[in-house]
This record gives structure tokens, C-alpha cells and sequence, in this order.
């Protein structure tokens, strides 16, 4: 009896033991998602920062480099062209050569650039270190979404997608604080040195923390190398270029100029696609672009972000000429955007998770339906909360879509094209930003000519109405795709299919 005892107290030690190796292990493995999270949730934050932090500087580089704010620009817009052109095809790179090592490179490089920018003695090496930094930020941007399925389970992929949200829309409100005051105590070149010790931080964390990479089980018995498309690349990354600068230059009155950079993004495009049928690697496998849902994730991700745009181009004229706001307060009242899209974003990625993405995008897009509805029909005496009302309502509406959106693209990716479909689905985003840069603005200058005769104010007004009528109406068009994939995916479900 003695010894059945203490044996039966020996395998409940045991017991008691190996459940708690296993709370260890558990707790040990939660300890290091989270870490390797927090290490893409900073690259993400940096990309962001990148983009915005500069803008704000533009007038002091203006005067301290002695050039024109035509020419100051070019900060910006190298910066936004590199990641335009090269971020399918660092998605690429980083599915054949390893995504870990490419991001880490990725990490390199912008803070490598960013210490070069602050060091820039002129405007053009200024533009030069800014176009590497955005090369950068590409490897970033594309890689963090792409490593999302090797870290996180599938069942949590709407919560991180919605962390990565927050992060870039952290970045995108606090570049202009944060650099106004780095330029006021130290200088133009301390917006730039501050991703210094945050580069650093991000590559610690992702050496540490990230997954090492796996060859791919259906890659090809071949060096890496040779698995890739460099014609491709090229005329990808010209096709894209042409267009890029036909929509950011002209400031939204198009000129031959414009015209002959559009054709050629065109011909540019049509020959890239012809290449792509016969290549034996193509960069952008055709079958993947004929695929019905990520056609349809792609093209949603484009319309909503024209839509977003008009809020960052029109918004400004309409809080100044309407509503008589100084240049500080009409920089607070859009920061309530990307404010509200950062406290949004992580409960929508945990939405997305509970709910499913297809449904969790929908209502995104009803609630951007409303928000943009409603700025049609805004009257300028409702003031500032009857502009930041529907804004915050757009913009929280737009963090679901972007983490509904994300998840249903990349939750079911094969492991050899992560990098390649984060690429492009960060592209459509990018496209949209510039298109909506362009079209919204056109569209405010068409209406605000077409009420010339009314006052400043109603005019104003007049141009904001209809940029945000189209906006609605872009809207309207992506709840259509959703709600046909939707129907579709419910057919594929039901019973006897």
C-alpha cells in the first residue's frame, strides 16, 4: 500500500510538474511573439514616421539650403517614389533570398540613410539620402505584413494587422509634432537623427526575435538569384516611376508633360505584362493577377485610400478658407484622423478576428460611406465639430477595411509569395494616396472655379463638396466588389458545392 502510494504521488509531482514546464514553455513563446510583434510594429512605426516627419520641415529646408519650395519638395517625393517603384519588387527579393535577412537589411539601410540625410551639406545629396531611405522603408513596409503569417497564429492575424495599423498611423500624427519641435530645439537635421536609436531598436529586436528563414518547398532547385526577374523589375519599377510623377507633378492641372509620362507608365505596363507571360520566374506571376479575390482586395485597397487622401489635400483649404483656421489649428484638427485611426486599431484587428474579415470590411466601408455622406452635405456653420465628427468616423471606418483588408489577403498567402502579395498589396495602397492626391485636388479646384462668383468661404465649400462626392461615390463602388466577394465566398460555402 506504501509503495502505491508514493507512487501515485510521485506521478502527480510529475504531472504537476510537466504542467508547469508546459505554462513555461507557453509563457515563453507568448514572451517571444510579442517581442518579435513589437520588432515589426517599430519598422512599420519608422516607414510612417519617414514620410511625415519631413513634410513639416519643408520651409525650413527651404531657407537654410537656399532653394525654392518647388525644389524642397523633392524630399519628400524621392521618398515616397522609392517605396512607389521598389515595393513589389523588394517583396519579391525578400521571398527568394530569405524575408528575415532582407528586413534586416531593410532596417540597415534606413537608418544608415537617415544618418546620411542629417549629414547632407546640399539639397541634391539631401534628395539623393532620402530616395535610399525610402528604399528602406519599401523593405520595411513589405516585409513586416509578409512576416505576420510566420510569427503570428492565423487565428490572431487580425489583431497584429491592426497593431501595424495603429503603428503607421502613430507615425503619421506624430511626424509633424514631433519634428516641429526636433527643428525648433535642434535643428532641420535632428528630424532626421532621430531614427537613429529607433532604427537600432528595430533591428536588435528583429535579430533576436524573428524566425530564421526557411527555404521554401516549392522553390525550384536553382541559386536564388536566377529566381529572379530583373527585366521585370526595371520596367516595373519605370512604368510605375512615369506614373508617379504624371500624378505629383502639375498639381492637378495635367499638361502634355503629364500626358507624355502617363502614356509611357501605359506602354511601360502593357510591355511589363507581355514580358511577365514568358518569363520563366516572373517577378508578378500573371495567375496571381487573375486571381478574382486578390484583385478585388487590391482595387478596394486602392479606392479607399483615394478616398483618405481627400482628407489630407482638400481638408486643410476647407479648415482655412471656410472655417478661418490659422495654419496650427488646422493641423490639430486633422491630426483627430490619424489619432482616431490609432486608438481604432487594435480593437478592429481584434474585430477582424472575432467577426471574420469579410464582414468586419463591410462595415468599415458603411461607416466610411457615412462619414463622407455626411461631409457632402456639411454646412461650413456647423464649424469644426461638424468637420471632425465625419472625419473621425472616415478615418476609424478606414483602420477596420485596412485590417479586414489585410488579413483576408495575407491569412491565406502560400509561404513563397508573402513578400511578393504584401508588396503589391502595400502598392495598391500607395497608388491610391497618389491618385487621390491629384483627383481630389482637381476636383476641389474645379468646384471652387465653378462657384467663383459666391464668396471665398462658399466657394471653399463648394470645392469641398465635391471632392468628397466623388469620394463617396468611390466609396459606394468598393462596397459593391465587397459585398459581390462576399456573396461569391457564401455560394463557395453552401451545402452540395
Amino acid at each position: 500500500m506504501t509503495t502505491q502510494l508514493q507512487r501515485a504521488g510521485a506521478e502527480a509531482t510529475a504531472g504537476t510538474e510537466a504542467k508547469a514546464d508546459a505554462a513555461a514553455a507557453a509563457a515563453a513563446h507568448n514572451a517571444k511573439l510579442r517581442w518579435a510583434l513589437a520588432s515589426l510594429s517599430l519598422s512599420m512605426l519608422l516607414s510612417s514616421l519617414g514620410t511625415s516627419v519631413a513634410n513639416v520641415g519643408l520651409p525650413t529646408l527651404a531657407s537654410s539650403l537656399g532653394a525654392t519650395f518647388q525644389q524642397v519638395q523633392w524630399v519628400v517625393l524621392a521618398y515616397l517614389l522609392a517605396i512607389t517603384t521598389l515595393i513589389v519588387s523588394v517583396g519579391r527579393l525578400g521571398d527568394v533570398l530569405g524575408r528575415r535577412r532582407l528586413l534586416l537589411a531593410g532596417i540597415a539601410l534606413f537608418t544608415l540613410a537617415s544618418a546620411l540625410c542629417s549629414l547632407a551639406p546640399t539639397l541634391a545629396l539631401l534628395i539623393a539620402a532620402r530616395a535610399l531611405q525610402g528604399l528602406g522603408a519599401a523593405v520595411m513596409m513589405a516585409l513586416t505584413m509578409a512576416l505576420v503569417g510566420e510569427v503570428i497564429p492565423k487565428s490572431r492575424t487580425g489583431s497584429a494587422m491592426g497593431l501595424l495599423g495603429t503603428m503607421s498611423a502613430v507615425g503619421t500624427a506624430l511626424g509633424p509634432t514631433l519634428g516641429g519641435a526636433l527643428i525648433a530645439t535642434a535643428g532641420w537635421r535632428a528630424m532626421f537623427l532621430i531614427n537613429l536609436p529607433l532604427g537600432a531598436l528595430a533591428w536588435a529586436l528583429a535579430q533576436r526575435h524573428l524566425p530564421g528563414d526557411r527555404p521554401s518547398p516549392a522553390a525550384p532547385p536553382q541559386a536564388p538569384l536566377k529566381r529572379y526577374d530583373p527585366a521585370g523589375t526595371l520596367l516595373l519599377a519605370g512604368s510605375l516611376a512615369a506614373y508617379a510623377l504624371a500624378m505629383t507633378t502639375g498639381r492637378g492641372s495635367f499638361g502634355m508633360l503629364n500626358l507624355a509620362l502617363l502614356a509611357l507608365a501605359a506602354a511601360g505596363t502593357a510591355l511589363f505584362l507581355r514580358i511577365e507571360a514568358r518569363a520563366p520566374s516572373p517577378l508578378v506571376p500573371l495567375a496571381l493577377l487573375r486571381d478574382r479575390r486578390l484583385g478585388a482586395a487590391f482595387a478596394m485597397s486602392a479606392l479607399v485610400s483615394t478616398v483618405v487622401m481627400a482628407t489630407l489635400v482638400v481638408g486643410p483649404f476647407y479648415l482655412a478658407g471656410a472655417l478661418g483656421l490659422d495654419v496650427a489649428q488646422a493641423g490639430l484638427v486633422m491630426s483627430s484622423g490619424p489619432v482616431a485611426a490609432a486608438l481604432v486599431g487594435v480593437p478592429a484587428g481584434r474585430t477582424v478576428d472575432r467577426y471574420g474579415p469579410q464582414r468586419a470590411g463591410i462595415v468599415g466601408l458603411l461607416a466610411m460611406a457615412v462619414g463622407t455622406g455626411t461631409l457632402v452635405m456639411l454646412p461650413a456653420q456647423f464649424g469644426v465639430p461638424g468637420y471632425v465628427g465625419p472625419l473621425v468616423v472616415v478615418t476609424a471606418g478606414y483602420a477596420l477595411f485596412q485590417a479586414a483588408n489585410n488579413t483576408a489577403v495575407m491569412v491565406d498567402v502560400g509561404p513563397e509569395r508573402r513578400g511578393l502579395v504584401s508588396g503589391l498589396l502595400t502598392l495598391s495602397r500607395n497608388l491610391g494616396l497618389i491618385t487621390g492626391a491629384s483627383l481630389m485636388g482637381a476636383l476641389f479646384i474645379k468646384g471652387t472655379a465653378a462657384s467663383a462668383s459666391d464668396s471665398g468661404a462658399t466657394a471653399v465649400a463648394a470645392g469641398m463638396h465635391l471632392a468628397f462626392a466623388v469620394a463617396a461615390a468611390l466609396i459606394v463602388l468598393a462596397l459593391f466588389i465587397a459585398w459581390a466577394g462576399h456573396v461569391q465566398a457564401s455560394r463557395e460555402r453552401a451545402p452540395g458545392r
